[in-house]
């Protein structure tokens, strides 16, 4: 019986912390200003209802790395693979960059809303039982033991309602662990000093266009690769906006940039409604056993699978010869 209650007890929290980011889809005003970096290399989360407006800082310029490319066809993003198959040289060099810099490559962060938290997300790696690996995917031990301490932090870019706009706003850093001025993303990545980061971000304003998210996601990736990390981009399970205009957007940039995509709405198409709850947006729940297969008709423990399949080819596409 108190087992039941525990269980109870994550799903009540997982969606009281999705709430916030489902609501603010459709209330938050839109960030006002501009955010720019000076550099060379490559570089932008929904706000809560009732907090101040976002305002981005207008002091540095950030120019973008990403190559212009003819914008793929409209639903080849549906094609592309769950895991990324290779990591690009473009990777490899900014990786190559961070190591000079200083960067930890046994680190990695996440930037992200509520899908993101790590009550829910990768925590159960860095906690034997909570977790089965199976024979099927025992090869994934090493890059959890690699990674052992990140999955179970909790990133100060990670909160329910975050969007790819407020992830740069300074106003919703954390003050106890950020500077004066510094956004949650450029506090995340001072204070853990990634090789890697994973930018998940679901919600956004149901009334703004992609055109909005991609400029905001942009800015994003460009302050991330500047500070020689490598971005991993990932699709989002839902289609609130209604014509899947968010996830052609994340295919697109993740073109354009040369990054590794984690393409998580793949991953999903098989399970019974995709993985979704009534709601269309929430996640349906499973521990993260991966030989039981009824576990695995819920879309918790694939989301935990694929993002670790995918840090696994990340990690040793840069790291192996």
């Amino acid at each position: 019986m108190k087992y039941k209650f525990f269980f109870l007890f994550l799903i009540l929290t997982l969606l009281t912390a999705c709430s916030s980011g489902r609501e603010s889809t459709q209330t938050v005003s839109q960030p006002t200003g501009s955010f720019v970096s000076i550099s060379d290399t490559v570089q932008s989360q929904p706000t809560v209802d009732s907090e101040p407006q976002t305002i981005i800082p207008t002091e540095t310029v950030i120019t973008s790395t990403s190559t212009p490319k003819p914008p793929l066809a409209k639903d080849a993003w549906k094609q592309m693979p769950v895991v990324p198959v290779t990591v690009s040289d473009r990777a490899r060099e900014i990786y190559d960059l961070g190591l000079t810099l200083g960067n930890d490559p046994t680190h990695f962060s996440i930037i992200g809303d509520c899908q993101n938290v790590s009550s829910y997300f990768l925590s159960a790696f860095d906690k034997p039982g909570d977790f089965s690996l199976g024979n099927e995917y025992a090869y994934l031990q090493p890059t959890i033991d690699y990674y052992q301490g990140s999955h179970s932090r909790l990133s100060l870019a990670v909160k329910g309602g975050f969007n790819a706009a407020a992830v740069i706003s300074p106003l919703r850093s954390d003050p106890k662990s950020c500077n004066p001025n510094e956004s949650p993303l450029d506090c995340e990545l001072r204070v853990w000093n990634p090789s890697v980061v994973i930018v998940s971000m679901e919600t956004w304003w149901s009334d703004k266009p992609a055109e909005e998210y991609d400029k905001y996601m942009r800015r994003v990736l460009d302050r991330i690769i500047e500070t020689g990390a490598v971005p991993i981009i990932a699709t989002k399970a839902d289609n609130l906006e209604g014509d899947h205009s968010i996830n052609a957007t994340i295919g697109q940039i993740a073109y354009e940039y040369d990054i590794p995509l984690w393409n998580f709405w793949a991953a999903l198409q098989p399970l019974s409604d995709h993985g979704l709850s009534s709601d269309g947006f929430h996640l349906t729940f499973a521990r993260n056993f991966f030989d039981d297969p009824a576990r695995m008709k819920s879309a918790w423990p694939w989301r935990n699978l694929t993002a670790l399949q995918t840090l696994d080819a990340v990690r040793r596409g840069l790291t192996e010869e």
